[in-house]
Parts: structure tokens; sequence; C-alpha cells
């Protein structure tokens, strides 16, 4: 046998879940197994069953990618003029500033490039073969299309394989489909356009064997399989700038322009009114420059964003990558995997219909802790206890009741028939001791039941079986009545009623026993094909988890919008979307919907259903850049390999922490150690949170950086003496300033954060009131300084002491003014707004001493041409704080008064 002679028709592109073993084989011309020679070419041909390597990029260019910032440029800029001028206490103190912010996010700097080497990870090592030469252990990149590949209970599967043989096979895909679920598999052909998870006939790379047996033929390996597929796709991927890096970036490189422009033509000016000389005039023009500068942004930044990770972190969220936090306050969709996040993940009988009558199941997970009750609250009947009991003995599970939560070894359905056999009835705990299991017919998905025989110690025997509900009915002659007794079995109704349990969402199981003689001591199919008793049907769901409920409720009110997308079926979905409350359920889209619609008819669907059922990787990644395109800010979550690429193009990917793939949790940017939906609603609370204390932090140093400037402008204009020079007004922006504002990134969640709509992408930082908070404390810092300096020249003469006037003045504004803008929006003047918190008490106390070592020791007032104040210049400084704080106050009240009567234009 030789290799095929197109790798193209041999591999890509061909439906192998549609063809039968034999054309698969005819295909791959492999009609047997492999010998030595065919193995060779075709490893040759196809290349070895593994993934590619990312192309990694070394640290320098990680630092690279930290000083594309335009704030740095022009801080650097200013260094490298101070340093020229030889101000280098200047030099240095800026310098120091850039050093920390881009150390600070080389060292926060993601691992996105890790997520496909993650995916490499997901390929079996070893992999057992069949070769014309005999059974053989080999490792997974040695195989090769053609290869004919055995697998067991446990095994991952090493390549995408067309089955040919099974015997109770059943396949976890869930890091493909994100199907709770493991999946029956089958010989038989599949439809040519069947999903993904509805192609019975194939196992896929990187999927686990749970039960069962099988013999199938490679068709895909490496980059071709479904998992290899997904790799492209994430390479392939961009990740979208964070909304407040573009911020920043907007507003560095809109006020870096500004402040040069500004430069220039106070230079010229200056040159043609002030009269002063030019080396002069240059000096001073370098000081505006360091003061319209706000040096301090970037550490507030860094320390806000820091701040909000360690909140988070608390909160049971790991940000991998710190704007992120930022981003999820603006996020106005948030995309949402149904299975383990929004759902706890454990299967629970919910309803089950027995003798004729439907009895409803509470409680939740695996805990016994709920009842079994009927339509009228009447006890429960033999017939409902002789289903718990063929549901407790016809199973494999085994409950770990002593831990807790209680955890479940076996299928998770065969589980929750353990738990209900103890809501039914407790003493059915030690019912397997009590009826010994005799011999079984093991489930296959041919015949699609499970059957056991039990003997009893009283001399009974008997046969109980469970299974696909129709499959049950044709093997069944009688059901039994509520009472216990038989009758004949009439199909119809039955069918009705799982037909709505169906409806409703639920897998159906259904149930049936036969008696036998005390003799019987072995079971075929045969033996149960018919005569059966009906017992009835029980109807499982993964129930949606409470606190996602609330959230769900919670992100509605906060105006986003929570859209489901799963790999499980549209009426599953559907159920469980109406269980959560999500706006839109009257429609599911699934992923063959999707498949019909262009990307722009796409955008529209995308902002209307909220329910998504049956994608696949593609499906995801389009419906993500579709909300995008939508001008949403999108955080998706996610848990399997097929989850990677979205969450790596969403604004922010989150992955489930315990329960995800490494895949995914690499491809995010924040990772729930919870996997609970309930842990982004909070999340999102974080990030307006962050977001509103850096508006703050931008109203506070703003107009302290506005006010410096329009004084030295104002004095270079008419011909005046610096009130403030360079290296004081370096001082207070990265003393005092910072160490003020930095309280700022510590203030709590207000009131109302959850209640207001998401902001836009495109909205600036500098935006309504903070514009105007900017230029009216602005304004009033001018006034401040020159009366200040105004003062201390008319009451000694002396310079240092007008100027260290000044200083201390601007400072006592700072600290008043930052009471004032700790609520931007609500009157300062209060117990809480007054007293305020350990961190702002702190910073107080801190900007005293600083600005005592800058007012009476002598080394100080030399490095900074500073000079000693009486208690009358403090006394001056104080009252000018308080006049800044009144005014604010009647500011504030007045605006707030106007705006109770009228749309606030501040949001």
């Amino acid at each position: 046998m030789t290799a095929p002679t197109s790798e193209t028709d041999a591999v890509h592109g061909v439906p192998w879940h549609n063809l039968s073993p034999g054309d698969v084989r005819g295909r791959l011309d492999a009609g047997g197994p492999l010998d030595a020679d065919a193995v060779r070419q075709r490893l040759q041909h196809y290349g070895p069953n593994q993934l590619p390597e990312a192309a990694r990029r070394g640290p320098m260019a990680r630092l690279g990618r930290q000083l594309k910032n335009f704030l740095i440029y022009v801080l650097l800029s200013a260094a490298l003029i101070t340093a020229l001028l030889g101000h280098w206490m200047d030099t240095v103190v800026i310098l120091a500033v850039v050093v920390v912010q881009t150390l600070v996010g080389f060292l926060q700097e993601g691992k996105a490039e890790q997520a496909l080497a993650a995916i490499r990870h997901m390929l079996a090592p070893q992999a057992v073969v069949l070769r014309s030469d005999g059974r053989h252990t080999i490792a997974a990149a040695e195989l090769v299309p053609g290869d004919t590949l055995l697998l067991e209970p446990g095994d991952r599967a090493p390549a995408d394989v067309r089955l040919e043989r099974v015997h109770g096979l059943q396949v976890d895909e869930a890091i493909l489909t994100g199907e709770s679920m493991a999946v029956d598999k089958a010989v038989a052909s599949e439809p040519e356009g069947a999903a993904l998870g509805d192609q019975r006939s194939m196992v896929f790379a990187g999927t686990m064997v749970t039960t069962g047996t099988a013999q199938g033929v490679v068709v895909r390996t490496g980059q071709a399989t479904e998992i290899g597929r997904i790799s492209g796709l994430l390479r392939y991927t961009d990740t979208l700038k964070t909304p407040l890096l573009e911020q920043i970036d907007r507003f560095a490189r809109y006020l870096s322009i500004l402040i040069i422009v500004a430069a220039v033509m106070i230079f010229l000016a200056g040159t043609w009114f002030s009269g002063m000389a030019t080396d002069e005039l240059f000096m001073a023009v370098v000081g505006l420059t360091v003061a319209a500068i706000p040096e301090g942004l970037p550490a507030i930044l860094t320390i806000t964003l820091a701040i909000g990770v360690r909140r988070m972190a608390t909160r049971k969220a790991v940000v991998r990558r710190m704007p992120v936090i930022e981003t999820l306050g603006a996020v106005s969709v948030i995309c949402s995997d149904k299975t383990g996040t929004l759902t706890r993940n454990e299967m629970t009988v919910t309803a089950l219909v027995a003798g004729g009558e439907r009895f409803e199941v509470t409680g939740t997970g695996y805990s016994p802790d709920g009842a079994v009750s009927g339509p009228t609250g009447q006890k429960l009947s033999p017939a409902v206890g002789e289903l718990a009991l063929a549901g407790t003995l016809c199973n494999d599970a085994h409950l770990k009741l002593q831990q807790d939560p209680v955890r479940v070894e076996g299928d998770p359905m065969e589980g929750a028939l353990k738990v209900l056999a103890l809501k039914v009835d407790n003493e059915l705990a030690g019912v397997d001791g009590q009826w010994r299991r005799v011999d079984e017919v093991p489930f296959d998905a041919d015949y699609r039941f499970m059957a056991t025989l039990h003997h009893d110690h009283h001399g009974h025997a008997m046969v109980y079986l469970k299974g696909a509900p129709e499959q049950v009915l044709a093997m069944c002659s009688d059901a039994m009545t509520t009472d216990g007794s038989l009758q004949p079995l009439d199909a119809g109704p039955w069918q009705k009623k799982i037909d709505d349990m169906a409806a409703e969402g639920l897998r159906v199981l259904a149930f049936a026993r036969l008696p036998v003689s005390s003799g019987t001591s072995s079971l075929a199919i045969e033996d149960v094909r018919q005569g059966l008793q009906f017992l009835g049907v029980a109807g499982f769901m993964d129930p949606p988890r409470p606190e996602a409920v609330k959230a769900i409720a919670d992100c509605h009110d906060a105006g986003i919008r929570v859209k489901m997308i799963t790999g499980d079926h549209a009426r599953t979905a559907g159920a469980i979307a109406s269980k959560l409350g999500l706006r839109e359920t009257g429609r599911v889209l699934t992923g063959a919907d999707l498949d019909q619609v262009d990307d722009r008819e796409l955008v529209n669907l995308a902002a209307t259903v909220d329910v998504f059922a049956r994608t696949s990787p593609e499906h995801k990644l389009r419906l993500v850049k579709a909300l995008q395109a939508g001008h949403g800010v999108v955080a998706m979550t996610g848990d399997g390999v097929n989850d990677a690429p979205a969450l790596k193009r969403a604004d922010v990917g989150i992955a489930m922490g315990l329960k995800g793939s490494e895949a995914a949790r690499e491809a995010a940017s924040m990772v729930l150690l919870d996997d609970n939906f309930a842990s982004i609603a909070a999340a999102v609370r974080e990030g307006r949170t962050v977001y509103d204390n850096l508006r703050k932090g931008l109203a506070f140093l703003l107009p302290i950086n506005g006010g410096e400037s329009v004084s030295l402008v104002v004095a270079l204009l008419l011909g005046l003496t610096l009130p403030i020079t360079a290296l004081q007004i370096l001082w207070v922006n990265m003393v005092s300033s910072v160490v003020l504002a930095m309280t700022l990134a510590f203030e709590p969640t207000e009131g109302d954060v959850m209640k207001r709509p998401p902001r836009a992408r495109a909205e600036s930082l500098l935006q309504g009131f903070v514009v105007w908070r900017v230029l009216v404390v602005s304004l009033l810092f001018l006034a401040g300084i020159f009366a200040a300096w105004g003062w201390g020249m008319g009451r000694t003469g002396e310079l240092e002491y007008a100027r260290t006037m000044a200083v201390n003045t601007l400072v006592a504004m700072e600290v008043f003014y930052l009471f004032a803008v700790r609520y931007l929006d609500t009157p300062s003047i209060t117990l809480r707004g007054v007293v305020g918190t350990p961190i702002v008490i702190g910073a107080l106390v801190a900007v005293v001493i600083l600005q005592s070592l800058f007012t009476w020791v002598p080394l100080f007032n030399e490095a900074f041409g500073s000079a000693p104040m009486d208690l009358a210049g403090l006394a001056f400084s104080a009252t000018a704080g308080v006049a800044v704080l009144i005014l604010l106050e009647l500011e504030t009240r007045v605006r707030s008064s106007f705006s109770s009567r009228r749309v606030d234009p501040v949001r």
C-alpha cells in the first residue's frame, strides 16, 4: 500500500462521518493494517501527528511593546531636555516614572502565546495500533492516515478516527463541543451536514473515552484534525486592544500634541512680548512642559488597575492582563457557555412519570437533599419506588456521600439515579447488597439500553433495564400502574408524556423490568427483546445555578446583554435559557442556521438573539466578531479548546479554572477559579469601580497640572517672575499629587454603579463633567497660586518665601480638593466625605510630613529653592484650601439641583 496521491483529497474537506468504513478505507487506500513501508511513506507525506509550535516573541519584544506609548515618548523627551539643560534631579524623577511603568507592564504582560503550546499537549502521547505485523503501542506522533487504532476506557484519542467497531463506546467531547454528557458512539454513517456534536461515527483528537472499546481507522492527523483546525484559528485570531488602552493612547497623544504646540506658541509669543532673554525663556518653556505633563498618570493608572486585580482575586477571579479589569466595566455583552458556568454541570432528575402520573423532584446536584412529590401531594406510589429501584440497580456509578460536596464516580446520569433513589427512600442506599448482580448486558449505542440480572436473598430473580424511551417502549408488553399492578401497555399516552418532557429540555430515560426464574444465571440481548414491564421515565437536567439567575438579572439592570452560546442541543439550550431569565428565549439559532447567513446579516442576528446552540469554534468566533462590529464590548466565557479562538478575540476572554482546559486558560485574559457566572457579574462591578476611580484620578491630577501650567503661561505672557520653578512643580507632581491621587484607587464602589448603562467603547476619559471640573479647578488653582505668591512677595519681598507660599498653597488646595473629587456627582461635606478612609488619613499624614521637609529642612531648601514659612503663611495656605472645597461644594449642589430637573449630562 502507498500513500494517497493527494493530501487534499485524502484528508481535508472529506465528510468521513458520512462514508461507510469500507468507503473510508478505500479513499485512504488502506484495506487492512498498514505495513512498515506504507507507514514510512505516509509519515513522509503527511508529516508527524503533532501540532506546530507557536512562534515565541522574546523578552526584548515584550519590552518594546511596553514602550509603545505616546505618553512614554513625551516623558522620555522631557527627560532628555532636562538632562541637556543640567536639571539632573528632574531627569532622574521622570526616568524613574518611565522605568516603573514599563517594568510593571512587562511583568503583567499576558501569556496568550502559550495557548497554542497548551493545545499541543491535548494530543495523547501514545497510541495502540494494529499494523500488518500485529498490535503495537507507538508514539502518537507516528500515527498516519489509514492506521488502524484501538481505543479503551481512559484513552485520549490521538487523532481523528472513523469508527469501524464499537462496544458500549462513550466519549467525552466537552473540550470540542461543550456538551456536558459523554456521547454514545456508533458505526453507522451520519448525514453529511451533521454538526460536530452529532457525528457519532467519529472520535476526535483530544477527546476522552469514558466507557467501552472501539476500533477505527485514522482519517486525520496533526494540523488536519479538528483540534488542529482550532489551533490554526487561534494562531490567526487577533487580540484587540482594550478600550482603556485606546483611550489612554488617544488622550496621551492629544495632550502631548497640545503641550508641544502650546510650548512653541508661548516661546514665540514670549520672544515678542516678554522681553526675557532667550535662554531664560527657553528654561521657562521647559518648566511649562514639565508642569503640563501629568507624570503621575502612568503610576496612578497602574496602581488603580493593580488594586482592581487584587480585589478580583478575592472574588475568585484571576486577571492575567491588568487593563482587562477596567475593560470589564465597559462590557455591553457577555457571551457565556452553558455547562458549568450558567449551570452546575451536575445532572439531576427533576421529574419522573411512573404509573401514568408525573412527579416533581426537588434538590440540585448530587446532594440527597430534596424530595419527590406528586400532583396532589399524595404519598409516593409503589410504581415510583420500583422505578427508583430499577434506576439504582441497573447502574454502575458510585456516590461519594462522605465527601463535601458529594461526588460521583462514573456516568453523571447514573449518579443522578442513585441520588433519586435516596430521595425516594433512604433504605435504597443498601439495596445493592440485597439484590446481588449476577449478569449484565452493557450499554451499547447500537441497541441503546443496559440490562442487569439480579438475585435477592429470598430466591427471587429480576432483570432491570434502562435505555432510550422509544427503544424500551418497543420491548415492553405491559406497564405498571400507580398501585404496582400491571396492565397492557398503551404506548401512545406514554410517548406524549415523553415528548412533553423532551420539549422542556429534559433528557429522558425509560425503565423496565422482567421477572425471571430463580435459576437464571446469565443474560443475553435476546432475553430482553420483548415481554418487558414498563415502569416509567425520568427526566434529567443540568440545573441552572441559582446565583447565575440573580447575576443575569443584575447584568440586565446594568444594561448588559447576556447570550448563551453552547454546543448542546437547541431544545435543551432554550429550556435552560428560559429558567435563567434570558431576555430573548423565544428564538434559538443553531450553528446550521448561522451557516446560512453572511457576516452582515449576522451582526443584526447576534444583536437580537440571545441563545445559540450546536455551535462550532468558527461559529463562536463569528458571533464575537459580529457583536464587536455592532460596537459592543464583548466578554466571552469558555472552558474547552473549542472556545480558545473566541476567548482570544473577545475584549475580555474568561476561562473556567476548575473544569476548563489549559488552552482556554492560556487564551483568556481572566480565569474564574469557581467557574461561576456570578463571579463575572462581580467582575463587571469591580471593572466599573476601577473606571470610576480612574476618572477621579484624572479629575484630580489634571487640574493640578492645569493650574500650574496656566500660572506659568500668565507669568510668561505678562513678563512676570515665575511663581513656581520647574523643579518645584516636579516635586508637587511626583510627591504630594501622586500620594494623594493614590488614595482614589482605593475608593469603594458607588451605590449606583450597576444601574448605569455600559459606556461606549469610544467614550473619552475626558468627557462632560470631567472636562468642566478640570477647567473650573484649574482656574481656582491659578488664582490660589498667584494670590499666595503675591501675598508672600508683598509681605517679605523674598522670592524663595513667595514661591514656597505658592507651593504650599497649591498642596493645601490639593488636599481639600481630594475630598471634593472623591464624590464627583454628590456633595462631599458629609461625615463620610470629611473623615474619609484610613488610606486617605494616611496619605494626608504623609503629605504633611513631606511638605514639612520641603519647607523647613535646610537640605531641601537648598535643593528646591524653598524657604521656611511662618504661622501666618500656613494660615493663608489652609484658608485657600478651605475656600476651594467650599466653592466646589456649592458648584456640586447647584449642578445636582439643576440635574434633578432634567437629564444629567455627566454620564
